[in-house]
């Protein structure tokens, strides 16, 4: 053998094993639990997001060493297109494949509640109550030691947590769930209150939280809610009452039976906006980003009232005649 064909056979058993070390080593690295901040780490993915996008915040959180060992092995699966919106719960001991199994659904060890806007504390209660991959230790808790087990500073649990999917492991504590729902709830109204517009007639970011969650009840169509926010800033503006129904039938609570009466909208209580003035003392539903969004930076409008049309959707008007011949029209009688 000659002098040159042996240096070709020298470089090629190094390339080998060179080869063979890296993969070892890619291997070893492959199987070990991530490096989390924290554990339980907890982040959120939003609708829309790609496994790159992932995949550099949860580097830039110190979560995996480098953006494209994810992506590789997303795209090596398969499955780089299939990753699912909500909020994820990394537990300590967490492999990368793992974590990309919950990021697709596909690890069957991973359990899911969505949390429903609209909903209120109650209904959510229920939720988790009936949701058997949880354990469950605050169905019985009485609000003001729930609040402070979630680490909470307000008085009263209505619309503190954030309606979004939330993955679990299996036997996770419901307590666990609120925190993260909490956590995100502060988190989103802290960006949209730092957005807000100008001269915005809500002294607080608990206020705007109030009127996102009437904001959230009162609208039928997603193209309507900036409108509908509009309305309710411009007569906070202008020191009109609300007169908001949604308000006053979640002060009913469970006297509510479906039909809000005349007697209803007379009545003297905390949430009668036909009676009093401003807010609402608390929210009456979660509210939604979109909800939180509208409110902080509503549309300038002339709208002060608006009326269902009976699918879905409002009719908006600038004057009390307008919008009495809107109801005329749309709920014969009108209320």
């Amino acid at each position: 053998m000659n002098k040159s064909r042996l240096i070709l056979l020298f470089l090629l058993v190094v390339a080998v094993a060179g080869l063979g070390a890296a993969f070892t080593l890619g291997n070893a690295w492959y199987r070990q639990p991530l490096a989390l901040p924290h554990a339980p780490y907890d982040f959120d993915v939003r609708n829309g997001a790609s496994v790159a996008s992932v995949a550099r915040t949860l580097h830039a959180a110190g979560v995996i060493p480098h953006p494209f060992a994810l992506r590789a092995l997303a795209r090596w699966r398969g499955v780089d297109r299939t990753i699912k919106a909500g909020s994820y719960e990394i537990e300590a001991g967490t492999t990368l494949p793992q974590l990309l199994a919950m990021l697709t659904e596909g690890d069957v060890t991973e359990k899911a509640i969505t949390i429903v806007e609209g909903s209120t504390f109650a209904q959510l209660k229920r939720a988790l109550a009936e949701n058997p991959d949880l354990a469950h230790r605050v169905v019985d808790l009485p609000d003001p030691e729930l609040l402070a087990k979630i680490g909470a500073t307000e008085s009263t649990p209505e619309g503190l947590f954030f309606p979004d999917t939330y993955y679990f492991a299996a036997g996770s504590s419901d307590i666990a769930v609120l925190k993260r729902a909490y956590r995100a709830l502060h988190q989103r109204l802290d960006a949209a209150w730092m957005r807000r517009a100008p001269n915005l007639p809500v002294a607080t970011k608990y206020d705007a939280l109030i009127l996102a969650s009437i904001v959230e009840k009162e609208t039928g169509q997603a193209k309507d809610r900036p409108l509908v926010a509009s309305v309710f800033v411009n007569r906070l503006s202008r020191g009109m009452r609300l007169q908001t129904d949604p308000a006053v039938i979640y002060g009913l609570g469970e006297r509510f039976d479906g039909n809000l009466r005349k007697r209803d909208l007379e009545a003297d209580t905390p949430y009668n906006t036909y009676v009093r003035e401003g807010l609402p003392p608390t929210p009456i539903a979660l509210p939604s980003q979109a909800s939180l969004d509208a409110v902080v930076n509503p549309p300038t409008t002339p709208y002060l009232y608006f009326v269902s049309r009976g699918d879905g959707t409002s009719q908006f008007s600038a004057t009390l005649i307008e919008h009495n011949r809107a109801v005329s029209k749309y709920q014969k009688g009108g209320r």
